[in-house]
């Protein structure tokens, strides 16, 4: 299948190396060029402009921070409306608004086009490897077409429904986790400052209900170990998902009391200036209020995850 890249950063570039793994003909742009060259070695070429990427193409594949450089790629000057062909299929893996996206869909629908929303799941290391959910709306037929190429790239994918039934799956998955997190952080420095050391609790609770479904395990990769930098995923792309979703609430008439209260952390938390550490660097707004540091020594996480629960 030939397949157009746009988006080449820390989730894009895995991804679409994945599909020139695949078997998949790739031509690829990204604002930095220099981003596409482990592809263009790998065998894939290169078009300058967005609209560039659509030549022939079977099928187009983005990967972008947000609405706003999907707009520009999808409508804006040298974006893909005006070259797309009717019948070729455009598959967003942006976590997006579905507003937008559906907007975006009507253009393409008037051309003969198919935008399908197309969200990922699994971070960094499931972008390399392939491990990671692919959740997608749009037209069923279309997505029947593409499916060898994101099972390329995914050992999840999945058809959830008509377009935008992709972004909003997305953003209840991640607003989740960010509630999670900012739960976490007020439970865990009243456990420390009432007396428990970070080790002890994370190592009891662990073993109760949540635990055993691996919530607190998740604590191991940044907030325990107060690892924040490098990112897994930046503070300012995790505001974005998290506005995204309150807008969705606000949409559908949805209270959305808590959710609120997360944007309102990561916003105080990237007047900090932590808009470009790990997400979960919001928790430590939580430790300053209480005065209190929640911190596991590496050296006893791992040896406690080397065990069997």
């Amino acid at each position: 299948m030939k397949v157009g890249f746009i988006g080449l950063g820390t989730m894009g570039q895995k991804i679409a190396l994945n599909a020139v793994k695949g078997g998949h003909d790739l031509v690829v742009n990204d604002l930095a060029k220099q981003l596409a060259e482990p592809l263009l070695q790998a065998g894939a070429t290169w078009a300058d402009t967005p609209a560039g990427v659509t030549a022939g193409a079977d099928a187009v594949m983005m990967s972008l921070p947000g609405p706003q450089e999907f707009e520009a790629v999808t409508l804006g000057e040298s974006g893909l409306i005006e070259t797309i062909q009717p019948g070729q299929i455009v598959c967003d893996l942006t976590t997006n608004s579905p507003t937008v996206v559906r907007r975006v869909a009507e253009k393409f629908a008037e051309k003969g086009a198919y935008l399908m929303d197309a969200p990922v799941s699994g971070g960094p290391a499931g972008a390399a490897t392939g491990k990671m959910a692919i959740w997608v709306g749009g037209d069923k037929a279309a997505y029947d077409k593409v499916l060898p190429l994101l099972q390329s790239v995914s050992d999840q994918p999945k058809y959830i429904g008509d377009v935008g039934s992709g972004s909003i799956a997305k953003l209840v998955h991640n607003l989740t986790g960010y509630l999670l997190h900012a739960a976490t952080a007020e439970t865990f420095t009243m456990g420390v400052k009432a007396g428990l050391d970070a080790e002890s609790l994370w190592e009891a609770v662990r073993q109760g209900a949540l635990g055993r479904r691996l919530i607190f395990d998740a604590m191991t990769l940044q907030y325990l170990p107060g690892r924040f930098d490098p990112p897994d995923f930046a503070l300012k792309l995790a505001r974005k998902d998290v506005s995204l979703a309150c807008e969705v609430g606000r949409d559908f008439d949805v209270p959305m009391r808590l959710s609120h209260m997360v944007l309102q952390e990561m916003t105080e938390a990237i007047n900090r200036g932590w808009g470009d550490r790990d997400s979960r660097s919001m928790m430590l707004l939580q430790e300053e209020r209480a005065g209190v540091e929640v911190r596991v020594d590496q050296e006893r996480i791992d040896e406690v995850l080397g065990k069997k629960s």
